[in-house]
């Protein structure tokens, strides 16, 4: 073989052994989170967005006797009865009554699934990790208990699987 020949031969074999190496996890990627953005008593929050199955209109809303006030009650989506929980109740924040804007953002985790209410929904994006910050003492303590973090644009970023594993949420109403 020629000097050419070589030296092709080696260029094709470090472009082989670049390309079969495993990729490399962006640090961008594994240090933000993507979350979907909402209104809740003129506050924005965020729950992370794995967490999240769907966003359902509030629409034939049942009520349910002898559950906490956190409980709205249940609607059918789509053939599967699905309990709603007032976040601001559950917080003790400013309830405004519900409206035809009212959104339902059911969360889930294995077998784990209900609605939580939101007056609005505003957006889904990503927020790196590093911009959360820990509580503001504006918060209550049941707030800070469900606080993933917050921006410094004052966005209240909720822990969806402590939201989701908490048994007070679960109601067990014995006959």
């Amino acid at each position: 073989m020629d000097e050419t020949s070589n030296e092709r031969q080696r260029i094709l074999k470090a472009r082989a052994a670049a390309l079969a190496r495993e990729p490399e996890n962006s640090d961008a990627e594994a240090e933000r989170i993507e979350v979907v953005e909402f209104l809740l008593a003129d506050e924005r929050y965020a729950i992370e967005s794995v967490y999240i199955g769907e966003v359902y209109p509030l629409k034939d809303l049942t009520p349910l006797p002898c559950t906490p006030a956190f409980v709205l009650g249940v609607i059918n989506m789509r053939g599967k009865i699905l309990p709603v929980i007032d976040l601001r109740t559950f917080f003790d924040l400013p309830n405004r009554g519900l409206s035809d804007l009212n959104k339902v953002i059911v969360l889930h985790q294995g077998a784990m699934e209900f609605g939580v209410l939101a007056d609005a929904i505003i957006a889904a994006r990503w927020i790196p990790r590093s911009d959360l910050l820990a509580s503001l003492p504006t918060l209550t303590e049941i707030r800070a208990e469900y606080l993933m973090g917050v921006t410094e644009e004052r966005l209240v970023v909720l822990d969806g699987g402590k939201i989701i594993s908490d048994r007070s949420i679960v109601v067990h109403e014995e006959v």
